[in-house]
């Protein structure tokens, strides 16, 4: 079996809900949609990440990787993933989440031709998978504790904050959600590098009298140093690796020294799922937990889930929310009961991509 043709859409969804980073500058949904045909009649789709530009993206795919994968047989995932290494060290050096569609239709072709659902593929460890909501930066601390206690009383298994920069609105909206939700509701916390090593070590001893779960990339995943400190002197765990590119190998110094003590990836940012499988695997080794990032976008979400479904040492599914937000490009809604995500059963990704939602947010075909 070979990709005869790679059709690549740059796209862009205006939400109805105004969406903002921690810079605060509101942004669109952009994307790539991607269809891979083979010369068996087959075909496969998938969406890939875009960042704020899904032009400036879809045409790094079409210069670069598009070329590098026709003609290229899926089953051979492992050697193109190898080759690909090598081939972006020639001055090509185009980020780890522009691989991605490519492998994840990989892993699709195969998981369809033998007829099964993506996970069991990949050799399933389970048929659900608790689910935790992860928030936007919202305005003020009761904003943070009322989506909170939404969650806990969906029967979610966890909330994770985002906090804003400012230190102290930070404390209260942890403080605020603890209170909310009770002492044995599971509460994450995430500031995304926002505070320096001496505001991490005041904010981490607060989250551990909180009694929070863990602190998500402190610092940024390069400060090795500054990490490991955070993790000598805090009780709670630290979580990070998220960013590294080049997974397995660019958190590899993280898991083998224990600068953190649970390691990100996901099948987006992390090259696909071969590069997320790998990481899983290196920290299985080192007796880690691999916690999947999410990959913001339902289509993408769905990849994680299967691949959480494949991994032991792996305890939850991470979406943002409010969901709904983005919960585009599905046929279907993700099976969300009783605190789990429930994988589909039908042959590779298990829900169809909307193409109607699709053609109405294709701004270039390429």
């Amino acid at each position: 079996m070979k990709f005869t043709n790679i059709e690549i859409r740059a796209c862009r969804h205006e939400p109805e809900q105004s969406y903002s980073l921690k810079d605060g500058k509101p942004i669109d949904f952009e994307f790539l949609a991607m269809r891979f045909d083979t010369d068996e009649g087959m075909s496969v789709e998938t969406f890939g990440f875009a960042g704020r530009s899904a032009l400036a993206m879809g045409a790094v795919s079409a210069e670069l990787l598009r070329p590098f994968f026709l003609g290229r047989d899926p089953d051979y995932r492992e050697q193109h993933w190898h080759d690909y290494r090598r081939f972006n060290r020639a001055w090509n050096f185009t980020p780890s989440y522009c691989y991605a569609p490519y492998d994840i239709a990989c892993h699709l072709a195969q998981a369809q031709k033998a007829g099964l659902p993506l996970y069991k593929h990949l050799g399933a460890v389970r048929d659900s998978v608790p689910i935790y909501g992860s928030s936007l930066t919202l305005p003020t601390a009761e904003a943070y504790a009322q989506e909170a206690k939404e969650l806990q009383a969906k029967g979610w298994a966890a909330y994770k904050l985002h906090p804003q920069a400012d230190i102290e609105v930070a404390f209260e909206a942890h403080r605020a959600c603890r209170e909310a939700v009770g002492p044995d509701f599971r509460l994450m916390s995430d500031p995304v590098s926002n505070f320096n090593f001496q505001q991490n070590l005041h904010f981490g001893k607060m989250l551990e009298e909180l009694n929070y779960y863990w602190l998500e990339e402190p610092m940024f995943d390069e400060c090795h140093g500054s990490m490991r400190s955070l993790r000598d002197t805090l009780k709670i765990p630290i979580v990070g690796g998220e960013t590294a590119e080049n997974h397995p190998a660019g958190v590899a110094e993280l898991v083998a020294t224990r600068a953190i003590d649970i390691v990100r990836g996901d099948a987006s940012w992390s090259g696909g799922i071969t590069g997320l499988m790998k990481t899983a695997h290196l920290a299985e080794a080192h007796g880690m937990n691999c916690e999947i990032h999410t990959a913001i976008y339902h289509p993408l979400e769905l990849v994680n889930l299967h691949c959480a479904a494949a991994i032991r040492n792996n305890e939850f599914f991470e979406v943002l929310v409010p969901e709904e937000l983005f919960a585009i490009g599905l046929k279907d809604p993700i099976d969300v009961r009783d605190g789990h995500a429930h994988l589909p059963q039908t042959p590779g990704l298990g829900i169809d991509l909307d193409w109607d939602f699709i053609d109405n947010a294709t701004i270039k075909v390429m």
